[in-house]
């Protein structure tokens, strides 16, 4: 576990949000369990098949997450899962209750993994809020995690799940939502309602925004940098169309990136820094940075090769 030594405000903010999304996440597979968790799935000592389900997801590129609910941590079973598709315009999530962990043997991991139903039940209308309070990967994500968790539960009672590690522990309290992926920092527990009505009207709240998962790390960037500058919040408003890189020293990226009926050439570019958290501990996952190089409104048509000319 990271021992912490933040002070009660928590992180000092520093560290940029955007792009820092994991990037390998699209299919989601959630899986009630109240605990403890330990500090890696791999980790766990569950009964079969469980274990097996989880191995055999994480192999197929699924993200798996246990999850469990904020003040009532029920022991299965029943036992509620959920399965979730976050890349692109038609992102869903499907869920029922399973009698036992037997039934997950039941699940098309392979269906998941290309975006399709993996027969758990039909799709559900409403949208899911994770936060992460994985105490024993992160002592940040437990003291920061647990109070959001609590204040969204009374908003949100049937949305909000405490979740296992979502990455970016210093980003702490790290938010999740599905179904489209959207990654959320330094959230509070005073701030929380703001960011989850605004998803609940399909907004993105710039101010946390890491990014959506299923995209590296400099499109996010890109599209962070054309909703500041346009204030397009909407979620589907924005998208990337193409990107490619340009050098092979300093990571520089260019992409197209498509907003409510306009196209913009973005440049950014990824700078390394030596850096450590606010605890003091080292924090890979913050080395990389993305400056904006270049943003500017693109020719209807417009492809990158033609952009460089």
């Amino acid at each position: 576990m990271t021992i912490c030594v933040h002070g009660p405000d928590g992180h000092d903010g520093r560290l940029p949000l955007y792009g820092t999304a994991t990037e390998r996440a699209r299919a989601w597979l959630l899986i009630e369990h109240p605990g403890p968790w330990p500090a890696h799935l791999d980790e766990m000592k569950t009964p079969p098949p469980m274990g097996s389900v989880v191995s055999e997801a994480e192999e197929r590129g699924i993200r798996v997450q246990l999850i469990r609910r904020p003040r009532e941590r029920r022991v299965p079973p029943p036992l509620q899962v959920y399965a979730a598709w976050s890349a692109g315009p038609d992102a869903w999530i499907e869920g029922r209750e399973l009698a036992g962990r037997g039934d997950l043997r039941q699940l098309d991991l392979d269906a998941l993994a290309e975006g399709r139903s993996p027969l758990l039940g039909e799709r559900i209308g409403g949208r899911l809020l994770l936060v992460c309070t994985h105490g024993r990967r992160s002592a940040c994500c437990a003291r920061l995690g647990r109070p959001l968790a609590v204040t969204l539960a009374d908003r949100f009672p049937e949305q909000v799940w405490e979740t296992t590690h979502v990455g970016g522990d210093h980003f702490a309290a790290n938010l999740v939502c599905l179904p489209h992926g959207l990654y959320y920092g330094r959230v509070s527990p005073t701030g929380a309602g703001t960011v989850a009505a605004a998803y609940g009207r399909g907004e993105i709240v710039l101010e946390h925004y890491r990014g959506r998962a299923g995209l590296p790390g400099p499109l996010q960037a890109a599209e962070y940098f054309v909703r500041a500058e346009t204030g397009r919040l909407l979620i589907d408003e924005v998208s990337v169309e193409s990107a490619e890189g340009l050098t092979a020293g300093p990571a520089v990226t260019e992409a197209l990136v498509h907003a409510n009926g306009s196209r913009y050439r973005v440049v950014v570019e990824e700078v390394a820094e030596a850096e450590r958290g606010t605890c003091g501990l080292p924090c890979p996952e913050a080395d990389a940075r993305y400056r904006l190089v270049d943003l500017a409104p693109a020719a209807a048509g417009l492809s990158l090769r033609q952009s460089a000319e």
